[in-house]
Parts: structure tokens; sequence; C-alpha cells
């Protein structure tokens, strides 16, 4: 008897742990469905997609490039870095609205930091990178410069730039604010906007039309998907544009 006991006991501690780590497995799934959904989607799409239900361009300057590669998918953060004089522009006031934009991350999400004018002045570098990839942020995206690049690549924190410089901030440029909406791009940025980045660039998903875009992105993708074997076909793009009225 004592054995079946204890047999029923191993079994029932078996069983919990199976449902603790079933928990745990659905615990990890992406907490906001249309993150998951953006993840999947590219940003040729959600360009064309914001196009159409926004009315106006979502997506950033060619000058926004990738400079440690990735896919960036996840709701911005924002900071504005302004020109100052060196006693406006210490050590601390040129970076402290964007330290505490990081420092108060949650992770899956993106900073997006402008330096007005401040191409070739760096946004962050390698210590404020080691931070955005310890909170586990999803990447940056940044209309100014970043310095330590080959530091911010080992780290694997993805980063999208407007230019590349060794020069630092402190005694130039002062922070601002954070949690502000800014330009960035060309394109205006509220925090909780959704930032879709790839190799084709930057789109801002506004955060108040985001399910319009995401479904209407996800049609454009089914579209073509139907459209490429037809092509195969019938050896003509343009007769398949005729069939589908899209290019």
């Amino acid at each position: 008897m004592q054995k079946r006991t204890w047999i029923a006991g191993v079994a029932g501690l078996a069983m919990l742990a199976l449902v603790g780590f079933q928990a745990a497995h659905k615990a990890a799934a992406p907490a906001d469905p249309l993150i998951a959904g953006f993840m999947k989607t590219p940003t040729a799409s959600v360009a064309d997609a914001v196009d159409q239900v926004v009315g106006k361009r979502g997506f950033m300057s060619h000058t926004i490039r990738p400079v440690s590669p990735g896919k960036i998918v996840g709701r911005a953060l924002t900071s504005l870095v302004k020109p100052a004089p060196p006693d406006k522009a210490t050590a601390q006031l040129a970076v402290k609205h964007s330290t505490e934009m990081i420092d108060n991350s949650k992770p899956g999400e993106v900073g997006v930091i402008v330096m007005e004018n401040g191409l070739d002045v760096a946004a962050i570098g390698g210590l404020m990178a080691t931070a955005a990839k310890s909170r586990g942020m999803a990447g940056m995206i940044l209309d100014g410069g970043v310095r330590d690049v080959e530091e911010i690549r080992a780290l694997g924190l993805t980063v999208f730039s407007a230019s590349v410089t060794p020069a630092t901030a402190v005694s130039r440029w002062a922070s601002v604010a954070n949690n502000i909406p800014v330009q960035c791009g060309g394109v205006t940025v509220n925090p909780g906007d959704i930032i879709v980045a790839d190799t084709d660039g930057v789109v801002v998903v506004p955060r108040d039309h985001a399910d319009g875009v995401l479904k209407r992105a996800q049609e454009i993708d089914e579209r073509e998907r139907k459209m490429v074997p037809m092509i195969k076909q019938y050896k003509s793009l343009g007769k398949v544009i005729q069939i589908f009225n899209r290019i």
C-alpha cells in the first residue's frame, strides 16, 4: 500500500511539473498579438498598408539604414536631443532622457532617438547599446549617428541609424525629453506606435490604426503569394497585373 501511495505521489508531482511546464511554455508566447502578426509581415507590405489605411506615409527616409542588421518589431519609446552649448551639454545632460528611456524600457520595446541636425554626433554607443540589450529591447532607431558599431554588432542589438560617426554628443547636444512625439526619418513617431523594420527600411504604424494596418498588410501578402505562381505560369507580369489590378 505504501509503495502504491508513493508511486501515486510521484505521478502526481510529474503531472504538476508537466502542467507547470505547459503554463510556462504558453506564457512565453508573444503577449501582444499585433507584434506577433507584424513579425511575420515584411516592411514593404506594411508600408503599403499604412498608405491605404492611414492615408499618409509611414515609411522613414532611406537614410535610416541598418548598421547592425536584423528585424525589429515593437512598440516605440522616444527621446529628443538638440544642439546645446557645452555648459548645457554635460556628460549627464547629453544623454539624460535617452538613458532614462532605455533604463525604463520593457523587453521587446524599440528605442527611437532623434538627434536634431545630428548626423555628425552619436545618439548611442557601446555602453547605451549594452544597457538596451540587457533590458531586452528589440532594437534602436536613430535619426542621428551611432558609434562603436563593431561592439554593437557583437552584442547582437539591431540598430538602424542615419549615420556612423565616432563623435560624442557630450559638449555638443543635450537631451530635451523622452516619450514625446518626435519626427524621425520624416515620419511622426508617437510613444506606443509600432515600429516594423527590416532590410527594406523602417515603417511606423500608428497605434490607433495598428489592427487595420496589420489586416491590410496580411491581405497584401496573401494576394502577392497568389500572384507569384501565375507570373511563372504566364511568364508575363503585365497579364497578372491585369488580373489582380495590383503591382
